[in-house]
């Protein structure tokens, strides 16, 4: 194998820039972000890059085109984790770039583009709670904001940015508005097990679901556990149960409506006494789908039905949107070059919805999009230690992203 190997001990290194091992935790700009950085800057320069931080501590390779005024295709992912998270969501998307480079300057061959590969530095958002910060700073939408957002120990991001080595007043800069990028295109395990189900190890992404999140907060009455006799309660935890259900019934029934699926994942009860019924309850709603319209009236759906819900069981209900982001579709002429560049490997093709979130999904206003799947092991777990790729799949989807860079056409 040319890559595979190689990837799999890279990716074994980078997992030892860790902040609790022999847990994985790598948040932006902490001292396991600049160690992991360094690394992979090291590993660009080796392939014939030209590489170093930039401002807002993203990391950022740039291989000339043929041409010195040749137009960019950029590509990569990020290299903050989740914590206690696994050793290739984000990465391997920048180390198989890497390796496509390397390759191409073995060869002594440049493309009618530049090449652009970037180690975005926070796409998860765990230390300062805004998610996507790097990309979207590159896509000309960093809301400045963010600069005096703290994380747990108070620290802003504009210092932690200072102490990093950054600048915060150049972050205007990084924006690649009107920078004639025609492309960008990011490789990424699946993080789910649809892939791994159909044996396929390789997949080209439609678009990168939508989502929307709501805060739904259900009112009752508390009484003793003991003395409020059943049918004379207006418990809320009982009716947000109800709730829970419902979502759950909703979004498989209208599961094919752009992969719609929907998840509680927090929900508190109070007072939270074991002898009180229980009067408050707060929980969260995650709405996902690569349809907007779809996931927009499942989410009308669903508010109706906690109120329907709410009325028949004499309790308050409120559910408010907290956070919306539109789906990022992916451009169906990259799509077909991507399904090409699998075709070439012996591969089939399959194409599937990404129901997470992703660096790719911020930069269709800017150019057009692709992204191609990568098959996960062990049932498709990702933000986890159980997180799987084989070299074999490392091999196949580097030589597939090698293929599409090779035999890129633009489009408009």
């Amino acid at each position: 194998m040319r890559f595979g190997p190689a990837l799999m001990a890279q990716a074994d290194a980078l997992a030892r820039f860790t902040s609790d091992a022999p847990r994985i935790t790598r948040t932006y700009l902490s001292p396991e972000h600049k160690n992991a950085g360094a690394y992979l800057i090291d590993l660009m320069r080796g392939a014939g890059m030209e590489a170093g931080f930039d401002a807002l501590g993203n990391i950022v390779g740039c291989y000339a085109g043929a041409d010195a005024h040749a137009p960019v295709v950029m590509t990569g992912s990020h290299q903050d984790s989740v914590r206690n998270a696994g050793k290739y969501d984000g990465l391997f998307g920048i180390l198989s770039a890497i390796a496509c480079v390397k390759d191409l300057h073995a060869r002594g061959k440049r493309l009618p583009f530049a090449l652009e590969i970037v180690g975005f530095g926070d796409e998860e958002g765990v230390r300062f709670g805004a998610t996507l910060i790097g990309s979207k700073a590159m896509a000309g939408t960093f809301d400045p904001a963010w600069l005096d957002r703290t994380d747990t120990d108070g620290i802003t991001m504009r210092q932690a940015l200072a102490d990093f080595g950054g600048d915060p007043d150049g972050i205007a800069a990084l924006d690649r508005r009107g920078r004639n990028v025609i492309a960008f295109v990011e490789s990424h395990i699946e993080q789910g097990p649809v892939l791994l189900n159909d044996g396929l190890a390789l997949g080209v992404v439609t678009a990168i679901a939508g989502a929307t999140r709501l805060r739904v907060t259900v009112t009752g009455l508390a009484g003793h556990a003991g003395t409020v006799p059943m049918g004379q309660r207006r418990d809320a935890l009982t009716a947000a149960c109800e709730m829970v259900l419902a979502v759950e019934r909703h979004c498989e029934t209208h599961r094919t409506e752009g992969g719609l699926v929907g998840t509680v994942g927090m929900l508190e009860a109070r007072p939270g006494a074991a002898n009180v019924i229980p009067q408050d309850v707060t929980f969260t709603v995650d709405v996902r789908s690569g349809d907007d319209a779809a996931r927009r009236a499942a989410v009308a759906a669903l508010r109706a039905r906690f109120a329907d819900i709410a009325r028949g069981r004499d309790v308050d209900v409120g559910a408010e949107i907290f956070y919306a982001a539109d789906a990022a579709p992916c451009h169906p002429a990259l799509q077909a070059q991507l399904a090409a560049a699998i075709t070439a490997q012996g591969l089939a093709v399959r194409h599937l919805p990404s129901g997470a979130g992703h660096d790719a999904m911020v930069f269709p206003p800017l150019c057009p999009t692709a992204m191609l799947f990568v098959r996960c092991g062990n049932n498709g777990i990702s933000h986890h230690p159980d997180e799987t790729l084989t070299a074999e799949d490392a091999e196949v989807a580097t030589a597939a992203l090698l293929h599409f860079l090779e035999n890129f056409t633009p489009v408009h």
